[in-house]
């Protein structure tokens, strides 16, 4: 049953962005001009719809998996025809003129919790030089964002007690706002979120979908129910997002809309598997290591091919 939309989770993150902030006091990260790329970049596609890529790595993004982004296949689900291929990660190795392997506002953890193996990246759950569970974010801050168009990935998810793996996408235009569209997040532990199978162990057959506008301020958050273990096999999480309005899809399908909210900074990417919030604080029983890894095969983004007038 789907649990009432005032019992969503409230430490989602904006909140702690919020405590970053007060981190951040010292090193204010100054905000881009919006209307030119940085130094070093271009931009893909049409006013309206463009994507930011480095000018030294846009055509190599273009050709992940040997395929260039004209021979990409469309969006799941979609007209292909109505898409531009932007983006298109196959993990066939791991590329760091492509992606981070920390947010910004924290250090990369030197333990390794990641990996490209066989066509897929995988992160898992695992314990610091500490004896610590630690967030690993993988994300393209500085090197790919895009404004509107349509954002899939091809994901199975990891189970146990704390883990909250989650695909989405992010800004951070100045030292306040933070408006995010969050794709996927699980929580497997977390009550209305999963089942515990016969081994006791907690398993995700629901995923959130939501919009936070900035300051902290949500739109009507989603709890999608798939009515299957989310960490048994692959499945696509993918947002049409659309100057005034935001479509999810699981599997091809619209599971939940939000209109009416217009967010007009490009976001980029995010990977990453974080723990608490619904999900409660993973412990001794929480599986580690690859095993129980959230693993993606791909993710992708496409510009609109007709801008849409609205």
């Amino acid at each position: 049953m789907v649990m009432p939309m005032f019992r969503f989770p409230a430490q989602f993150r904006p909140v702690r962005f919020i405590a970053a902030a007060c981190l951040l006091a010292a090193a204010a990260f100054p905000a881009a001009a919006q209307d030119d790329p940085p130094p070093g970049f271009r931009i893909l596609g049409e006013e309206g719809s463009q994507a930011v890529a480095p000018a030294r790595t846009a055509s190599a993004i273009a050709k992940k998996g040997g395929k260039t982004q004209r021979n990409a296949p469309g969006p799941f689900g979609q007209d292909a025809g109505d898409y531009i291929p932007t983006f298109s990660e196959e993990f066939e190795s791991w590329d760091k003129s492509v992606w981070n392997d920390h947010i910004w506002y924290e250090r990369s953890n030197p333990t390794k919790n990641y990996a490209v193996e066989n066509g897929a990246l995988k992160i898992w759950p695992q314990r610091d030089a500490n004896g610590e569970f630690f967030n690993r974010t993988l994300d393209t801050d500085g090197k790919f964002k895009q404004l509107y168009g349509y954002f899939e990935m091809e994901a199975k998810l990891p189970r146990g007690k704390g883990v909250w793996p989650a695909f989405w996408l992010l800004a951070h235009p100045d030292e306040k706002r933070r408006p995010e569209i969050d794709i996927m997040e699980a929580y497997p532990a977390g009550e209305g979120w999963g089942y515990t199978d016969k081994q006791g162990m907690q398993r995700p057959n629901v995923y959130g979908t939501t919009v936070w506008i900035g300051d902290g301020q949500e739109a009507t958050p989603h709890m999608h129910e798939a009515h299957i273990d989310l960490s048994a096999g692959f499945h696509k999480y993918a947002v049409k997002w659309e100057p005034n309005k935001h479509t999810f899809y699981f599997d091809g399908k619209p599971v939940h809309v939000v209109e009416g909210i217009a967010m007009k900074e490009p976001m980029y990417l995010l990977l990453d598997l974080w723990y608490g919030s619904a999900a409660g604080n993973p412990d001794d029983t929480t599986p580690t290591g690859k095993g129980n890894a959230f693993e993606v095969n791909y993710v992708r983004a496409w510009q609109f091919r007709h801008r849409e007038k609205r």
